[in-house]
């Protein structure tokens, strides 16, 4: 299904959540990374992870492939303060230094890369020592919840997409990382619950693969206008209190 996110950026940098403060205080807690170092984020999207990363002091470059995703990341990061370098460039390919990162991240994007390709390309880029991070921050379909009703929804309007029922956890990436070479390989999880308006949840549905990004404007309209409905009829409280799993791969480079 072919899917263009720059086609949505603007309800991407609105509404999509983004990584939660946690696991940032974790990554330095636990010593994944420290203030000053290199990092690269592919796929980086409106720039969650970069500017994450960025406040704690990181030297961080972030790559993408999409202008508009970039164009608002940098106005998010101008409205909070921070300096990120952006490349438009694939992950797979990203014409960068051998060598040249202590950490390479990649936030809510790996099952868009040909993940063999882009393994690789993250072990060019490390430095001996270097960590990889592998993040994902995924809602939670469960029985009779909201994002359960959603996700039925976008089926009946995308019957091509295939991101529904996740578990939020993807021990694939970890087999990826060990064909790469990585060793050390680690995991770890949190849940955390997220708060959406109505209007913010329609906005964040719209920001996915299976809505504004895939499908053309009018059906894009008609799912939203079904979705109005849906949400007004089964979940009238606001705010909506949305389960998510925070889900984390760590490699090092040998």
């Amino acid at each position: 299904m072919p899917v263009d996110f720059g086609r949505t950026a603007a309800d991407y940098a609105r509404h999509r959540a983004g990584f939660p403060e946690a696991l940032f205080a974790r990554m330095v807690e636990g010593g994944v990374v420290a203030a000053g170092q290199r990092l690269l984020d592919l796929g980086t999207g409106t720039g969650s992870l970069a500017r994450g990363f960025a406040r704690r002091g990181l030297q961080v470059v972030g790559l993408d492939p999409s202008r508009p995703l970039l164009d608002e990341a940098r106005r998010l990061d101008d409205a909070a303060g921070v300096a990120v370098r952006y490349v438009e460039a694939r992950a797979e390919s990203t014409g960068l230094a051998d060598a040249s990162f202590d950490v390479v991240s990649a936030g809510q994007c790996w099952h868009w890369f040909e993940r063999a390709r882009a393994a690789q390309e993250v072990r060019r880029l490390l430095r001996p020592g270097g960590r990889v991070v592998i993040a994902h921050f995924d809602w939670l379909p469960l029985p009779g919840n909201v994002v359960e009703a959603t996700e039925r929804l976008i089926r009946q309007h995308n019957p091509a997409w295939q991101g529904h029922g996740g578990t939020g956890l993807h021990p694939a990436w970890l087999g990826d990382l060990a064909l790469a070479g990585f060793t050390g390989l680690q995991t770890f999880s949190f849940d955390q619950a997220v708060s959406y308006s109505h209007e913010a949840w329609r906005g964040r549905i719209r920001a996915s693969a299976g809505v504004a990004a895939s499908l053309d404007a009018d059906a894009a309209a008609r799912f939203d206008a079904k979705h109005v409905a849906l949400l007004a009829r089964d979940f009238p409280e606001e705010p909506l209190r949305v389960p998510h799993r925070c889900w984390v791969a760590i490699g090092v480079k040998p």
